[in-house]
Parts: structure tokens; sequence; C-alpha cells
């Protein structure tokens, strides 16, 4: 059994949801998927891997650092115990793990542009250089990497993996494709 903590903050969690459960089907593996709200749903359940979907950034900071929620220093804190522990960003997520604002170190290694793809009405769907779907909606773009590349656009990064944290500038949940949902729960096997 794999446990995948969700970050409820925002976004599309119930399409990774979604995704996570038919990537455990096709890997023959039973999931059981946490939704964490505040830190103390972190504190009370062992999980296995992270998922932090997209949103607004803004607004996941304000939320996930609310008094009564607290629940982004816990996440960071439990990315940070362990270097070895998956993790799937995707879009905010990506932008919180490049630039958590926690006075911590980077979560991933890489400088990253908020809305860099423009406003709501410029979101497009393309196929990427590495053969999936990607979908970006306000997406940031990746500045700078020293992490490994492992999916482009037109040359440049989009999908960075350090270690077995994967950070997304497109939303993977909204293709029907679950190579990354794949990859998180193969990173806890």
């Amino acid at each position: 059994m794999v446990v995948v903590g969700i970050a409820m903050l925002q976004g599309a969690r119930h399409a990774h949801m979604d995704a996570l459960n038919a990537a455990a089907t096709e890997l023959d593996i039973d999931v059981e998927i946490v939704e964490l709200r505040t830190r103390h749903d972190l504190d009370i359940r062992t999980i296995d891997a992270l998922m932090l979907p997209g949103g607004e950034s803004t607004v996941m900071r304000l939320r996930g650092n609310d008094e009564a929620s607290n629940l982004l220093p816990a996440i960071f804190d439990w990315i940070r115990v362990d270097e070895a522990r998956p993790v799937l960003a995707t879009c905010a997520g990506a932008i919180l793990l490049s630039d958590p604002q926690d006075g911590g170190v980077p979560l991933i290694d890489a400088e990253i542009d908020r809305n860099a793809y423009g406003r709501q009405v410029d979101s497009f769907q393309t196929e990427l250089d590495c053969g999936f779907p990607g979908i970006f909606i306000r997406a940031p773009r990746f500045i700078s990497t020293k992490d490994e590349v492992i999916c482009s656009h037109q040359g440049e990064p989009v999908g960075i993996r350090r270690g077995n944290r994967i950070s997304l500038t497109f939303h993977p949940e909204l293709s029907g494709d679950t190579r990354y949902h794949r990859m998180l729960l193969e990173a806890c096997q």
C-alpha cells in the first residue's frame, strides 16, 4: 500500500486523485490518498509521497501559512527531512518548491517566473518534446535550473527532476496521461 498525501490548498485536487488512482491501477498497486488540510493532518498520518497541486501560489501561501492551517511549513519540513521522499508538484506547486519563502533553502534548484505564459485567456495545450500533452493555465516558466530536465517545450524546460522530486509547470492531471503520477508512485516502491 502506497499512501499519498495531497495538499488540499487549491487547484485540480480531485483530478490529481483520479490520476493517482488510475496510475495505481496501471501499476497494479494499492494506493490510499490522504487529504492534507492542516499541519495536524500531516502530523497524524504517515505518508509515502506528497502531491502539491497547482492553483494560485499567493492564495496557496496565504491558506497554507494561516495560523489555523500551517500546512505549508509542515509540508516543507516533511520534504526537507529526507531528500529521497517522493514529491510531485505541478504549476503553482512548482513555484512553491522553487521559492518556498520560508527562510529555508529552495526544494528544487530552479529559478521560476510566475504566470510567464500569460493570463488565463492565454492558456493552451500542446504536445511537449517528451511526447506528453502539456496543458498550460497561467503557467510559470523555469528561467534556469540545475536539476535534470525531464520534459521541455520548444527547448525550454517545463518538467524537472531532483531525485524523487518532480516539478512540472503544466497540468498533467488534466491530460488523461498518468505518466508523472506513475513516476510518483514508482518512486515509493
